[in-house]
């Protein structure tokens, strides 16, 4: 056995309910965990339920059978460190169950991370691409947007959806606003189509920090705002890839920041709460579905001159 497949590490898995999960996965990084996270014990089954975040917003809680993570150096001794972990939220080491424990041998971590990330297309014109690949096709818009905290990546059916309305939609000269820009996929693709002006709106400063670098990195100039100080408009084009809720509380602000006679995309709704969200727009613009995917939608529109 060579070093480097010698065991460096320890891998525990254990199942907690959620109202034990979060608090247990933070007692183990207090003792001895080097990292811990906390997935859906349930995945892949009927009993699967999904979360759905956006900058700024955590979920309510995590899920009813959550499974902890907890890497542990293989010197160090994580019985007594569970164990630690367990007293530190007044439980016994008796009253959680028997771990699974895997050990793992030393690796290149940083390849292995990079070889989940491979390049998007959206539809043959426009890809996002990790940067340690180069560009599939150099005749094709290329965006270079690393997996980071900010959400917005390009593997979400929302962000596709958004993009291909951006593609068709945006024209050299416009004035484009990306409400809850996240990392800036959507600014950065609308000024790489040519927009004279591109305004990215976020409540997350690390979201408005991720889209300043990552416009920097692709070389586009963006005006970026916290959602307390947006700039005054109207834009030709308005694109908001959030959430139902938000998008209904903030349909005034989002439907007037359209100008007369430009155009509206909605994402980060279910196709179940169409009416909802077209119901909130309908005082300034009627909506309509545009396009689907994965049982996501894109509602859009235009507001009357």
């Amino acid at each position: 056995m060579t070093p480097q497949e010698r065991p460096r590490w320890c891998n525990l898995r254990l199942v907690a309910p959620a109202e034990l999960a979060e608090r247990l996965s933070e007692a183990l990084l207090t003792h001895g965990a080097i990292s811990v996270g906390i997935e859906d014990a349930d995945a892949g089954t009927p009993e699967e339920r999904p979360q759905f975040g956006e900058p700024g917003l955590h979920p309510e809680r995590l899920w009813d059978r959550s499974v902890i993570l907890a890497l542990f150096e293989i010197d160090t001794d994580w019985r007594a460190g569970l164990a630690a972990a367990a007293r530190s939220i007044g439980i016994g080491l008796s009253e959680l169950p028997d771990p699974q424990v895997e050990l793992l041998a030393d690796a290149d971590w940083v390849r292995l991370t990079q070889s989940q990330f491979d390049p998007i297309s959206i539809d043959g014109r426009l890809w996002i691409v990790p940067s340690w690949h180069e560009p599939p096709d150099p005749s094709a818009i290329t965006l270079t947007l690393d997996p980071g905290l900010a959400f917005g990546t390009g593997s979400h059916p929302t962000t596709r959806l958004c993009l291909r309305w951006l593609l068709d939609h945006v024209r050299p000269g416009d004035t484009v606003l990306d409400y809850g820009c996240g990392s800036g996929i959507l600014a950065i693709a609308a000024a790489k189509l040519g927009a004279a002006r591109v305004v990215g709106v976020d409540i997350d400063d690390k979201a408005l920090e991720a889209a300043r670098y990552n416009a920097e990195r692709n070389g586009v100039a963006l005006e970026l705002y916290h959602a307390r100080d947006l700039p005054p408009g109207p834009f030709d084009r308005v694109v908001a890839n959030i959430l139902t809720k938000p998008l209904c509380v903030l349909a005034p602000i989002i439907a007037r920041a359209v100008r007369p006679g430009g155009e509206l995309a909605l994402s980060g709704i279910l196709l179940e709460q169409t009416r909802e969200v077209v119901s909130a727009y309908a005082p300034w613009i009627a909506l309509s579905l545009g396009d689907e995917d994965e049982g996501w939608i894109r509602l859009e529109g235009i507001r009357p001159v």
